[in-house]
């Protein structure tokens, strides 16, 4: 479970994250939703304590990131806005080489990968090296990297994001999968589809400002619309609904 009380990010002048809350809980998928720019990434990255906060708490757990940044990450499988996959290396070796960061034995490192390629359809391109794969399959294998310790709480910043069709169901599946084995999942998205297919509870956010949060009915009958993108819009041209919690 990830509880985010007030964080806040300033860059310069600029307000990136102004007093950001929202609680992620175990056997659910959490998106926070928002269109580019609107502060997504940066509140991701305080979160898995990547970038301290200005002011606010995060807890991983009961973990609080800040204090004990080590055993926060360990808690959590990270899938940043840049992949990064290590190019020379194959699908396997990559999954392999964070499986020893995190402390993993090659027995388990090897268990957990075979089970990874598996259930992300990896088994064609698993022993390549990664350079030249198809943005799906850098997508999976970095998912795949970010998770290879089992972590209980699974952070994806925009994991969908220029994905194709097939690619895209695969990785619904695979978090609704980690969803049904109590896994604890906040992705951050301006697909509104996306989060419309698979999210349990939804945190909107616009110009680092925290505008509704609830579920996909409870935004809808908050602004009165028929579909979440219609929602969305609402929420975040009214400037009198800020920070409305359902």
């Amino acid at each position: 479970m990830i509880t985010v009380e007030n964080i806040s990010k300033s860059f310069g002048d600029v307000k990136a994250v102004k007093d950001v809350s929202l609680v992620a809980e175990d056997g659910k998928i959490t998106a926070l939703l928002g269109a580019n720019g609107a502060g997504k990434t940066t509140s991701m990255r305080m979160i898995y304590a990547l970038i301290t906060p200005e002011t606010g708490v995060v807890t991983v757990d009961g973990i609080n990131s800040t204090e004990n940044p080590v055993d926060a990450r360990a808690r959590m499988g990270v899938l940043p806005d840049a992949r990064g996959l290590y190019k020379r290396l194959t699908a396997r070796e990559n999954m392999a080489y964070f499986g020893r960061l995190q402390g993993m034995n090659e027995a388990d490192i090897t268990r957990r990968s075979d089970e990874l390629i598996e259930r992300l359809g990896m088994e064609k391109f698993a022993d390549r090296q990664t350079d030249g794969f198809s943005q799906g399959q850098r997508v999976k294998v970095a998912i795949a990297r970010a998770i290879i310790h089992d972590p209980q709480n699974i952070l994806l910043d925009e994991p969908t994001n220029g994905l194709d069709v097939m690619s895209t169901r695969a990785i619904r599946a695979f978090l609704r999968e980690e969803k049904t084995r109590g896994k604890c999942l906040l992705f951050s998205s301006h697909v509104m589809q996306e989060v419309s297919a698979v999210c349990d509870e939804i945190t909107v956010v616009d110009a680092g400002i925290i505008r509704a949060k609830g579920t996909e009915a409870e935004l809808l009958a908050l602004t009165g619309e028929k579909n979440l993108e219609d929602a969305f819009v609402s929420l975040v041209t009214k400037e009198a609904v800020t920070g409305a919690d359902l």
